[in-house]
């Protein structure tokens, strides 16, 4: 048995209307977006520009020269190092960053919740020198904890890979619970109802469904945090300086000459080189951030 449906014009006509709405835009509401293009253009488009041509500039005409010595001897060394640091600070501070968001976003406190966000707010823009003083005046050969603690007499020294690292987390968590903490938010709770009436653990639901809806948004604060651990170059300079190898610190020694003269368009040959590396990290991100979009929308 089948039941004839029928429409009217008049409804046909009002469920075309908002489809029309949709699809038909004002010609010159782009207009109100120039002003961002232009300072979007003025701020790195140029500066872009004049770092590519920088890069390919060798002996007034144009080769590869600068690129290929960017990836050899000392200059590969310090991109290997900065791409270790980051990747190591940076899975570190998803994984903690996560638990800690987790623990504020399921945690009955309004209160905890608005102190730990503001904290992490605040932190995660706590860096440059004063970061670096306060982990020198703490953790230094003759910091206040290192000195009390003994731990020197352990091996422990703050100059060294594992010592920024440890710098770094400082900001980088914080960063991680305030890019996550919004996507934990969106996790229905129906699903985990769901998954529990079907007798699953809580394992088993964040296995099979906490997981793979936050893994993009979890890559996503990835990029994010080996973004900032990358391109971090204040806090190094003033705690390590060039005991740990960094293409930051060789970027301002190109440009400085404190090694050998005339070495600028290295210099801009190996920010070219940190900008692929954050290209290459962004285009494994971008397609699963549009997957994980559609799930918590």
């Amino acid at each position: 048995m089948t039941v004839a449906t029928t429409s009217t014009p008049a409804a046909a006509a009002a469920v075309e209307r908002p489809k029309e709405r949709r699809g038909r835009r004002r010609p010159g509401a782009w207009l109100a977006a120039l002003p961002l293009l232009a300072f979007v253009a003025l701020a790195f488009g140029l500066p872009a520009l004049a770092m590519l041509n920088g890069a390919l500039s060798v002996d007034g005409s144009y080769g590869l020269g600068n690129l290929s010595q960017s990836v050899q001897g000392a200059y590969w060394t310090a991109l290997i190092g900065s791409v270790k640091l980051a990747a190591t600070t940076a899975a570190i501070a998803a994984v903690l960053g996560l638990l800690l968001a987790q623990a504020v976003v399921t945690s009955r406190g309004k209160a905890l919740r608005e102190a730990v966000l503001t904290a992490s707010g605040v932190l995660a823009n706590f860096g440059g020198v004063p970061l670096a003083f306060a982990f020198v005046a703490t953790l230094g050969n003759a910091g206040v904890l290192t000195t009390k603690l003994g731990l020197a007499d352990h091996g422990w020294s703050l100059y060294s890979f594992w010592g920024l690292a440890l710098t770094y987390l400082y900001f980088l968590i914080p960063l991680m619970v305030l890019t996550v903490a919004p996507a934990l938010d969106g996790l229905r709770p129906q699903w985990r109802e769901a998954a529990r009436s079907s007798g699953a653990s809580a394992w088993q639901y964040w296995r099979h469904v906490g997981i793979p809806v936050l893994l993009p948004t979890l890559l996503g604060g990835f990029v994010l945090l080996f973004g900032s651990a990358f391109a971090a170059y204040a806090t190094a300079a003033s705690m390590v300086g060039s005991s740990v190898p960094l293409v930051t610190m060789q970027i301002a020694d190109a440009l400085s000459g404190n090694v050998l003269v005339g070495q600028e368009n290295v210099a801009l040959a190996l920010s070219l080189d940190m900008v692929i590396v954050a290209l290459l990290v962004m285009a494994v991100h971008l397609p699963l951030q549009r997957r994980s979009a559609r799930w918590l929308a």
